[in-house]
């Protein structure tokens, strides 16, 4: 479906800036509620993270989940895990109900061991999520190589409740799903400046203004400068993505013949995948404009060779990246920075599903005025000084992970 740039003015119940997961999921669900809807995104629909995702539809966080009863503590934090445990039912029957076509396969991802620490990680991992009757299953190495084609993991945690999509499709569906509700869609729309005036929010793009009663901005890693709006820091991480042209028959029964998504314990995480056409998707932190393509192709041929060496002659024929929005305790935010304004930001490497959980959240709870409608705890804006010290310890090892990759 094609968005047309904001031209002139226009009045509507809710404002959303920001054209991925969270603002699409949020659009659905204001029209829903009976609001009149418009969003504005600065590119295309999925332009940012949420079209560059690796597509896996995961439950929960990357944090364990008592990590994030730890951090947020027990109730506040049972309630996130149980809201984002039920993401990939959301997702998946979002999918189901408009019929958007993304490639989903709903064969659960595995998390693989790629050491005996890891091992132990996935070991913790189990315990935790067994005690929450989550459907996971610990792997042995033996049925770990028979799920993966792969020999270098030690093990790996099978989650029965996650998939895999093909994100920019998913993220473009939910924009149509929206706008055949009624939302008003504008792409090629920076949001340039943000005032209030006698309780109504303006957004000003470089043709148009929005005039609304409440407002969500959901542009995450993608944020654009925009007059008397301070952004809320997260540190930005890169991650690239390699795939190949499709399989030959031999090598595909070989290699994920199940299908499911996988990523690995490592420090340096990598994720790899197959897509609707056999080809192998492979991606790992880092940003190849930053350190030339050429470097992070070899690693990626290494790696692979080391890991899967049946796909040791086969060509990686795509190269793509986006930017990953973290928060120093890895768990998103969502922040009230006025009176009916939301910002939903820092999905750490985890949009999919809590994109679309907590977009949907942020609408009930704007439209309603009830912040008990999220499932995350809404906070007032941050204390600056505080999250500056927090963001600059956490930018600096992310820089180091970049430096020690291709060692």
């Amino acid at each position: 479906m094609k968005f047309n740039l904001l031209v002139g003015d226009i009045h509507v119940d809710f404002a959303i800036v920001g054209g991925g997961f969270s603002g699409c999921s949020a659009a659905i669900e204001a029209r829903a509620q009976g609001a009149s809807v418009a969003l504005v995104e600065a590119q295309t629909i999925g332009h940012g993270g949420s079209g560059r995702n690796v597509g896996l539809v995961n439950a929960g966080l990357w944090l364990p989940p008592d990590a994030v009863c730890h951090s947020l503590g027990k109730s506040q934090g049972d309630r996130l895990n149980l809201a984002l445990a039920d993401a990939p039912d959301v997702v998946f029957d979002l999918i189901a109900k408009h019929d958007i076509q993304c490639d989903a396969t709903r064969n659960g991802t595995l998390h693989c061991a790629h050491s005996s620490k890891g091992l132990r990680d996935l070991q913790m991992r189990f315990a935790q999520q067994q005690c929450r009757q989550a459907p996971v299953t610990l792997l042995d190495a033996a049925e770990t190589i028979k799920r993966t084609g792969s020999s270098a993991f030690s093990g790996a945690l099978h989650d029965a409740r996650a998939g895999t999509i093909q994100p920019l499709s998913y993220v473009q569906g939910l924009a149509r799903v929206a706008a055949e509700a009624g939302a008003q869609i504008f792409t090629m729309s920076p949001a340039k400046a943000l005032s209030s005036q006698d309780g109504r929010w303006i957004v000003k793009t470089p043709q148009g203004t929005v005039y609304a009663d409440k407002i969500l901005i959901a542009t995450n890693a993608y944020h654009q400068d925009i007059a008397n709006h301070t952004p809320h820091r997260s540190t930005r991480v890169s991650y690239f993505q390699m795939a190949t042209q499709p399989l030959p028959d031999h090598i595909l029964q070989d290699i994920l013949p199940n299908s499911e998504g996988c990523w690995d314990t490592a420090l340096i995480m990598s994720s790899f995948r197959k897509d609707a056409e056999g080809r192998f998707v492979f991606g790992a932190m880092g940003q190849p404009t930053r350190l030339g393509d050429h470097i992070h192709t070899s690693w990626a041929k290494r790696m692979l060779s080391q890991r899967f060496p049946q796909l040791k002659d086969q060509p990686l024929a795509y190269l793509w990246s986006g930017d990953i929005a973290m928060t120093a305790d890895h768990i998103p935010k969502a922040i009230a920075f006025d009176a009916n304004a939301l910002c939903l930001m820092g999905y750490s490497g985890r949009g999919i599903g809590p994109g679309t959980v907590l977009g949907r959240g942020a609408a009930r709870a704007l439209l309603a005025g009830d912040t008990s409608a999220m499932p995350l705890e809404i906070t007032p804006a941050y204390d600056e000084r505080f999250t500056q010290l927090k963001t600059a310890y956490y930018e600096f090892g992310a820089r180091m992970i970049h430096a020690m990759q291709f060692r």
